[in-house]
């Protein structure tokens, strides 16, 4: 019998992870004043969805982790472009 092993991505979350990843989101933007209504917003919750989905579980190193996205992000998105781009 062949045994199909799921990716850790396609197992839904449950109650616990959800949390986790809420305590994650709502310390971000209460520290950095982001709306949850923004786009800023949504890209954070994208990140740490995917992140916690990769297995990173602890809510510290999730937190770093996507604050290094998020500066990435910002930084993109401000870089001037050259003449004639």
């Amino acid at each position: 019998m062949v045994q199909t092993i799921k990716n850790r991505s396609q197992v839904p979350l449950d109650s616990r992870d959800l949390e986790t990843c809420q305590r994650v989101f709502d310390k971000l933007s209460a520290d950095y004043r982001v709306a949850r209504d923004s786009d800023e917003a949504e890209r954070m919750a994208s990140i740490i969805i995917e992140l916690y989905r990769q297995g990173v579980r602890d809510p510290d190193h999730l937190q770093s982790m996507v604050e290094a996205a998020r500066g990435l992000l910002e930084t993109s998105e401000h870089l001037p472009t050259a003449p004639g781009i």
